[in-house]
């Protein structure tokens, strides 16, 4: 499962198939995911001085550049690398162009792959809807109880799932994956998971830059409505 994928399936409820609104700015995240995914992949790089890109053109130092633009298997990440690959941006640049479409091109695989089930209906039998409810709860299952593992300090976080509770920052999603009584510590843990090894000095930056980008996509927005106000 891609990162994205993983936290389509940590957001969305199992019966209701809707997703829950505490994760603030889903679409965002999951862009954030897809570019965080390609950088562990190896198949993309926050450039420093003297990197050059896959063509061997020099690249801006901060942009992110294509380093192997061979196909990765999986349509929506192969997607996500040819916008990389359109020109060098920042990482706070990329979020908004790979966010665009990229919720419904993963709910359809995750349907395609039975993970889940499409579901089509209206509301007050008017408006289309489409519903998401489980179909197979192996594999999040699974991965519930690893992030929980990892928040309580019980296990080493692989660094898809280190990337992907570092993407869950700013939600309530962390500590809705531990005991109540854990939620303060499980916070924290997430935090510190960005700071520690799991991944190079150049994801990391590019984690702290989608975070910010992400948090940007939410205050704007607001800022300009109470300003219309």
């Amino acid at each position: 499962m891609l990162i994205a994928e993983d936290l389509l399936l940590l957001t969305y409820d199992d019966d209701t198939g809707t997703p829950d609104a505490w994760v603030t700015n889903l679409d965002y995240r999951l862009g954030g995911a897809l570019l965080l995914e390609l950088a562990l992949a190896g198949r993309v790089d926050v450039a420093g001085p003297g990197t050059t890109t896959a063509a061997g053109s020099a690249a801006r130092a901060g942009t992110v550049v294509v380093v192997d633009p061979s196909p990765t298997g999986h349509p929506v990440l192969d997607g996500a690398l040819a916008v990389v690959g359109r020109r060098p941006r920042k990482p706070k640049d990329l979020v908004a162009p790979l966010s665009k479409g990229v919720r419904r091109s993963l709910l359809d695989g995750l349907a395609e792959q039975r993970v889940l089930r499409r579901e089509e209906g209206r509301v007050l039998g008017i408006f289309p809807r489409t519903t998401w409810p489980a179909a197979d709860s192996s594999h999040e299952l699974a991965l519930r109880a690893e992030c929980e593992a990892v928040l309580l300090g019980s296990r080493q976080p692989r660094p898809e799932t280190a990337g992907l509770l570092a993407v869950a920052q700013g939600t309530s999603l962390v500590k809705r994956l531990v005991p109540r009584e854990h939620r303060r510590d499980a916070e924290a843990r997430a935090k510190q998971l960005v700071r520690s090894s799991w991944a190079h000095e150049a994801v990391k930056k590019a984690v702290d830059e989608i975070n910010a980008a992400v948090m940007t996509a939410v205050i704007i927005p607001a800022a300009v409505g109470s300003s219309g106000t």
